[in-house]
């Protein structure tokens, strides 16, 4: 078996203690998340923007969690907000 690097061995990890779930209707998900990424490369402008580094972390973190690029995540965050689907969680939803 091939060596694994420190992401690798923390994901087998993860694994080993049954953090992961089968997703249900796979399908479903799957075309979810390609809707997300064809909305992000229509885009047809730019935008410059300065956060945190921080944030730029968490969104990096978040886009790694959900398996997309960090732009695209703040793409559909954008879009889901200007088509009054982004629903904010509070605190006691965390």
């Amino acid at each position: 078996m091939a060596k694994l690097n420190k992401e690798e061995k923390a994901l087998s990890r993860s694994y080993d203690r049954g953090e992961w779930k089968s997703i249900k209707n796979r399908k479903a998900e799957v075309g979810r998340y390609q809707s997300y990424v064809r909305e992000a490369l229509q885009k047809s402008k730019r935008v410059n923007i300065r956060i945190t580094p921080q944030d730029l972390e968490g969104v990096q973190h978040k886009a790694i969690e959900e398996g997309i690029p960090y732009q695209t995540l703040m793409a559909s965050v954008i879009h889901k907000y200007v088509m009054g689907r982004f629903v904010e969680r509070g605190p006691s939803n965390r």
